[in-house]
């Protein structure tokens, strides 16, 4: 978090000087103070917000904090004693009187619970050694209940939470004073923040924040983005649409040392695993102090943590960490990395964003980066310190992720950036605000709403849809008002809204968030049973999704928490597990935690497919194939797509190259099974990966081009987003998920009540049912409206697809052939495949591919 001052001398002159005790402590050390800590400390003193976007190990957490800490060491040490008084005992209202002198002075929000965990465990050390008076806690979702109730009563001088916390707080008819006092909000990697739903959550929170606090100023840290300005509006209240935090960049760090790895294996022609390079990997940890192994998914942490203690001839302190595993586990994990006892940690993004390992001197990315702006965060996590160059590694898992590996290393090289446009605050979220705003105090419909248009993502909402966000908080819309389950708030003759009932508030809190994860059953290790009677008891390992277990029968083994596991029973929400030995454990299979390929990396990996002298920067074995290609078939223009159209098996197939993500390649699978459909070409299936999309069918779709019978053209064409689109949502079992996520988040359906936990099966009849209510006698619903709006982005990437529709027209190029073709090789190979991970698995891939291989090259 400390770094050594850069920048020009003369501007830091005309800066005010840190109070002596603060500089005495940076001269203790042999630190000064960057320039753009000091700036940010002189804004914030002026009362103004600010956002400071400063590359990793620029000392951004420190910059963030030090307004407020400067701003507390200042305070009357016995008001804040005071404010302490009574050691978590309720406080009457005197003493809340008595210490409003104290109470909460700053607010830090982190995308993340482990980094809360570390920024508190950081700030601690500094508040110490210079004696400050100062209560610094956390409160997350891992944080006792007991805990949480005192912090309310007693809340510390900063408090760093979560965006789901906050809700909570802001929840509650004590809001009022707990935020009463407070100065300052800090918003660590807002950049993060920003980009899905919770963002949403979290800037109507903000603006509720403002309304309570008027003269609350905001604090925002972000790595490089591509445009600063729309953070900058995110900070403050948008009334009138051009107030602006100010800007603060601070000086470039040096340039991270990022390469590829140049394996002497053979590369995969599909597949994740990436198990042809452990051997490589190993080597790498085994040379450096510590390394970070990030993957893309838990289901991926567990398998690559397994293979690597298999060749772990050397007992190098290896560890796992990813969401899913205990909190406990997680905690120590961290702590052994912040005392530089470990060697190397395999992990998600669970430590993706802002945690200081200063012991870290490598990160290996294991698979496709998806984003530039995504990898640099990530490779960020080396040597944490600005003047130092962070080292990378980056191992493709097969030949087309070595495409976006290169692309994504030519970004960075650029210093390209590719962080997704602001979002429009989603109307689910806005219903569940709603309710939240009900549960903490009455409100006014004209006053909330001038308080939710002064959020960014909110400013262009309508007073319409406002009123019916409202209405199907109050009825859940006409077509559901003649159930009482559903009147969640009701008007009094005062005009204003408040809750139905008390319950009502109870059911907010336990479904409060904008995560929607499958159901969970935690994972219990017991001893293994030598008789029908289950052991009880036992260590809490962590969870796995409950879709997984039911593919599991009693004896099966699998991978979790970096241990081999025997499943032995279900009792209740619970999985007891025993430990085993087997030579080819299942890997949990995770439905959420896949990035999508970002649309900027998407068109660098067109460009490089497209230009043969690109390819000289990629390896032998890659190169190779690509000129095959090219002979075989040809290459794809930057903006052009290629079909290619060819027999196998008794069928007749065709694949096209589109580049746009798997999200967007599904629902354009869908789209044209219909149209071939119609066209009597009697398709089959698809199957898609990233890159490319293959449909199958009985019908020679060749032959009816060439006989001028089926224009691709019109297959492709961008109307194919109109009704084709409305008849296949209608019936599309995507979109009636995409509804239930909406209908979660907004408190249609709830998740969790004690006692009365709903399973993923009731929760996707409940959803089902009204969803088809809904379409039948209210298709301009709120939340059908809202779930239209998710589509565009979200499972079926709607958006994405017509952008490709419309870059494509007239550039579609079509190449009939006999066989596969090599470039068709890695989509081909995803026919069949199931969501279970393994070395069977693998091998079975192997045979498939040699397969292809031969016939695609021969």
């Amino acid at each position: 978090m400390l770094a050594w001052l850069s920048g020009d001398v003369t501007l830091l002159e005309k800066i005010s000087p840190l109070p002596d005790r603060f500089a005495r402590w940076f001269a203790g050390r042999g630190w000064m103070p960057r320039l753009h800590q000091l700036q940010l400390l002189a804004k914030a003193q002026a009362g103004r917000s600010v956002l400071l976007i400063a590359p990793t190990g620029g000392g951004k957490t420190l910059a963030g904090f030090l307004p407020s800490l400067v701003e507390l060491s200042g305070l009357n040490a016995p008001s804040a004693a005071a404010s302490r008084a009574g050691g978590g005992k309720r406080l009457t209202s005197i003493g809340r009187d008595l210490c409003r002198t104290g109470g909460l002075h700053t607010l830090y929000i982190s995308p993340l619970k482990a980094l809360a965990v570390d920024i508190a465990r950081n700030l601690e050390t500094p508040v110490a050694e210079m004696g400050l008076p100062i209560r610094i806690e956390t409160r997350t979702g891992d944080t006792p209940t007991s805990k949480r109730q005192r912090q309310r009563r007693d809340p510390p001088d900063i408090l760093l939470t979560t965006p789901e916390q906050l809700a909570l707080l802001l929840a509650s008819a004590d809001a009022p004073y707990l935020f009463g006092s407070l100065k300052r909000v800090v918003l660590d990697e807002l950049h993060a923040l920003v980009t899905s739903k919770r963002g949403d959550l979290l800037s109507l929170d903000l603006a509720r924040l403002f309304r309570v606090t008027p003269d609350l100023t905001s604090i925002g840290l972000s790595a490089t983005v591509a445009e600063p300005d729309d953070l900058c509006r995110f900070m403050v209240p948008q009334r009138g649409g051009a107030a602006r935090a100010d800007l603060i960049v601070a000086d470039a760090g040096a340039a991270p040392d990022v390469a590829m790895l140049d394996s002497v294996e053979r590369l995969p022609w599909a597949g994740h695993s990436a198990r042809y390079a452990l051997g490589e990997l190993y080597a790498l940890i085994k040379t450096h102090r510590t390394t970070l192994v990030f993957v893309n998914t838990r289901s991926q942490a567990e398998g690559i943590f397994q293979d690597l203690w298999h060749l772990n001839d050397d007992n190098l302190a290896i560890a796992l960490h990813h969401g899913s595993l205990d909190v406990a586990q997680r905690r120590r994990v961290e702590n052994a990395m912040a005392g530089g006892r470990l060697r190397a940690v395999v992990c998600t993004s669970s430590l993706d964003l802002g945690v200081d390992w200063g012991e870290v001197d490598l990160v290996v990315n294991v698979g496709a980066p998806k984003g530039a702006s995504r990898l640099l965060q990530r490779i960020g996590r080396a040597n944490h310190r600005m003047d130092e160059p962070s080292k990378g590694v980056l191992i493709p898992a097969n030949r087309f992720e070595v495409l976006e590996c290169r692309a994504a290393l030519d970004a960075i090289a650029d210093n390209a950036q590719d962080t997704p446009a602001p979002r429009i605050g989603a109307l689910d979220v806005l219903a569940q605000h709603v309710l939240g705003c009900a549960c903490g105090a009455p409100f006014s419909s004209d006053n909330l709403y001038a308080e939710v248009t002064s959020a960014a993502p909110y400013t262009t909402l309508t007073r319409a849809d406002f009123d019916a966000v409202v209405d199907f908080v109050a009825t859940g819309g006409y077509a559901l008002k003649a159930y009482e389950r559903f009147a969640r708030i009701r008007q009094g003759k005062d005009g204003r809204w408040r809750i139905a009932n008390p319950n009502v508030a109870q059911r907010y809190r336990f479904n409060v968030g904008t995560i929607v994860e499958a159901d969970m059953l935690k994972v219990r290790l017991v001893r293994s049973r030598a008789s029908k009677i289950i052991p009880r008891g036992g260590r809490l390992l962590g969870e796995v999704e409950e879709y997984f277990v039911e593919t599991m029968v009693p004896g099966d083994t699998f991978v979790f928490a970096g241990e081999i596991l025997k499943y032995e029973a279900i009792v209740e929400d619970e999985v007891y597990v025993s430990r085993a030995t087997s030579e080819d454990p299942k890997v949990p299979a995770y439905e959420g935690g896949k990035f999508p390929l970002s649309t900027y990396l998407a068109d660098r990996v067109r460009g490089i497919i497209s230009d043969p002298r690109a390819w000289r920067a990629l390896p032998t074995q890659v190169c190779e194939w690509l000129e095959i290609q090219q002979w075989r078939s040809q290459m794809p223009g930057r903006r052009e797509l290629l079909v290619e159209t060819f027999p196998r098996a008794n069928k007749h197939y065709l694949v096209c190259y589109p580049f746009e993500g798997r999200l967007a390649h599904q629902t354009l699978g869908m789209l044209l099974t219909r149209r071939l459909e119609r066209a009597r070409l009697k398709p089959l299936g698809f199957v898609a990966n990233e890159y490319a999309l293959a449909v199958w069918g009985i019908g020679d779709v060749a032959a009816r081009i060439a006989r001028g019978e089926l224009s691709l053209a019109a297959l492709f064409d961008e109307d194919m987003l109109g009704d084709d689109l409305e008849a296949w949502l209608a019936e599309s079992a995507l979109m009636k998920r995409t509804f239930r996520n909406c209908a979660i988040i907004a408190g249609l359906i709830e998740r969790r009540f004690p006692g009365q936990e709903k399973s993923r099966r009731q929760v996707t009849i409940s959803t089902d049912l009204v969803y088809d209510v809904l379409r039948s006698h209210q298709p301009d619903h709120v939340l059908l409206r809202a779930a239209r709006a998710d589509a565009a982005t979200g499972l079926l990437d709607v958006r994405r697809l017509g952008a490709m529709l419309s870059r494509i027209k007239g550039r579609i190029v079509h190449k009939a052939l006999d066989h596969v073709s090599p470039l068709a090789v890695p989509v081909m190979l995803e026919i069949g495949r199931e969501a279970v991970y393994g070395e069977a698995a693998d091998t079975l891939l192997a045979e498939t591919e040699a397969e292809l291989v031969k016939e695609a090259m021969q």
